[in-house]
């Protein structure tokens, strides 16, 4: 059962191919790939990263042109969350929390998974810090009273203010308007409790999930051929 797994920073591909036997692993989906993926006929198809910002984001109708062609198709954790909380109701199959946020409304911004990353050559590393990674991190540390409520919301609200390549952990600690105090707190349990990283773990959920199933589409859909689909179509 071939599946092809698009991923970049959320996880390495050598963490894939280990959670996930014969898996296909491709870069970030930028448009067109999943177009091009489907011409290979794989059985499935995981979107877990993608691109959005130097090249056009993948697609939500060739997702769906995959599911047509009876490919299920599979999303989580980064632009895989957002693409599966907007597909779901065509047939696209979400995992993880990232995913169920985005669902359920309470995310509802595309920057909230978004991060800087380095190219091909050096493993896609993350340079910047999500949001959902930053708000995972602050709420584990509220509710181990390393910080208070108020603090919490202060840092999230500072966080949200940035630019997406601008936010990490170490500038929220030297720039957070908030008690030095209670800086410091949070700054050695930071040394001493790596913070959640939400994004890998919903990628590792995937993961599992396609490793323990072998899901198939049974969606009946027609995807419209509009003018701008029959041009990426060529």
């Amino acid at each position: 059962m071939k599946t092809i797994v698009f991923v970049g920073p959320t996880l390495p591909a050598a963490e894939v191919r280990a959670l996930l036997a014969g898996a296909d692993v491709r870069p970030p989906a930028a448009v067109g790939d999943v177009l091009a993926a489907i011409a290979e006929r794989p059985k499935r198809i995981a979107l877990i990263d993608g691109y959005f910002e130097r090249m056009a984001a993948v697609w939500h109708k060739e997702l769906l042109l995959a599911i047509e062609r009876g490919i299920a198709v599979f999303g989580a954790a980064s632009m895989g969350a957002l693409r599966a909380a907007e597909l779901a109701r065509f047939g696209m199959i979400g995992a993880g929390e990232i995913y169920k946020l985005y669902a359920r409304g309470t995310l509802v911004a595309d920057d909230e998974v978004a991060v800087a990353h380095l190219p091909a050559a050096q493993g896609y590393g993350p340079v910047s810090d999500a949001l959902v990674n930053l708000r995972s991190g602050l709420a584990l540390a509220r509710r181990r009273r390393v910080i208070t409520a108020r603090t919490h919301d202060q840092l999230i609200e500072l966080a949200r203010g940035w630019f997406y390549r601008e936010r990490t952990w170490a500038r929220l600690l030297a720039e957070a308007p908030v008690a030095r105090r209670e800086l410091r707190h949070l700054e050695t349990w930071l040394a001493t409790t790596p913070p959640p990283d939400r994004k890998a773990e919903d990628a590792r959920i995937l993961l599992g999930l396609l490793s323990s199933s072998r899901t198939r589409s049974r969606v009946a859909l027609r995807v419209p051929r509009t003018w701008a689909l029959r041009q990426l179509v060529g």
